[in-house]
């Protein structure tokens, strides 16, 4: 009977202990029974593996932004010596100004209009319909017309200037401009630079037009405003500075456009697939700037 009653007791016990000798030897004590918790390991692991990818990523980030920012100063620095290829500069600019205008000032007709739409839907509920002409010019002057005409010209000028220059980068045609002795960031993206900054103020001027005529148009054919004051409220809530702004923030558009356009195509590699992810990039990283800098320009000056 205590011989039985002993077996009973080891068995019990080797869930815990393992299998122990009925004749009364040691215990065997399982391996997995003396290793630490692998869970907390697991999660250890897991947490370290976040930080650390976090932080590569984050370097890999300020990488990136200090190859734009010397090819950005590289650039720059090549307008103010000599010398200046016209031709070049011409060509980027009549691409940049005159071609894009269609885009932009549909874009901004567009905008006007449905400001002015949206605009009377919301203030006829309090009565304050007179509030309409000044809503639509300082929404097209300051905001609309630099931010939508520059994601459109992003979209068009932005994506062509990368693959042009990412085309002449996989056929080696920019290192041909080398053997030429002539400096290629001199010759290709120096005049791009420019052109983009002179050229995108000049279209979102025509667009700031374009824009409040389009919210004039709805206005009085469409909701019955009186044409003479509509046109007075709009000349008197509208000052130089919101102009003056919007001009501004479109010149910074204007670089920051030609700045990932040339960037991008400039140093593409793969052949043709480099030169289709170029274009992308360039195109997606012109928004995203476009966009932030609009809230740092707009910080900057109507913060108060």
């Amino acid at each position: 009977m205590a011989g039985n009653g002993q077996n009973r007791l080891v068995t019990a016990a080797d869930g815990a202990v393992g299998a122990a000798p009925i004749h009364g030897g040691p215990p065997e004590v399982r391996a997995d029974a003396l290793r630490p918790g692998t869970d907390g390991m697991a999660a250890g692991a897991t947490m370290a593996g976040a930080v650390a990818a976090l932080g590569a990523g984050v370097l890999n980030a300020c990488a990136a932004a200090g190859r734009v920012a010397l090819f950005a100063l590289s650039g720059v620095s090549h307008l103010l010596r000599p010398p200046f290829y016209g031709r070049m500069f011409l060509r980027a600019f009549v691409e940049f100004a005159y071609f894009s205008l269609p885009v932009v000032a549909l874009t901004a007709v567009f905008a006007g209009m449905v400001i002015a739409l949206q605009s009377y839907s919301g203030f006829a509920r309090f009565g304050a319909e007179s509030a309409i002409a000044s809503v639509v010019v300082l929404s097209v002057v300051r905001e609309l017309a630099p931010v939508l005409g520059g994601l459109m010209v992003a979209g068009r000028v932005g994506a062509a200037m990368a693959a042009e220059l990412g085309t002449m980068r996989v056929t080696d045609q920019i290192d041909a401009l080398g053997t030429l002795s002539t400096d290629p960031m001199k010759y290709l993206v120096a005049p791009r630079l420019l052109a983009a900054t002179i050229a995108l103020p000049l279209l979102v001027l025509v667009a700031d037009v374009i824009g409040v005529l389009g919210g004039f148009v709805i206005a009085v054919v469409k909701l019955g405003f009186n044409p003479q004051a509509f046109i007075h409220a709009t000349v008197s809530f509208m000052t130089t500075t919101d102009v003056v702004v919007g001009l501004a923030k479109a010149a910074v558009f204007g670089f920051l456009i030609a700045l990932m356009g040339c960037y991008h195509g400039y140093n593409s590699r793969g052949g043709a697939e480099g030169v289709g992810s170029a274009t992308t990039s360039a195109v997606v990283s012109a928004s995203i700037l476009i966009l932030s800098f609009d809230y740092v320009l707009t910080e900057l000056f109507f913060a108060r």
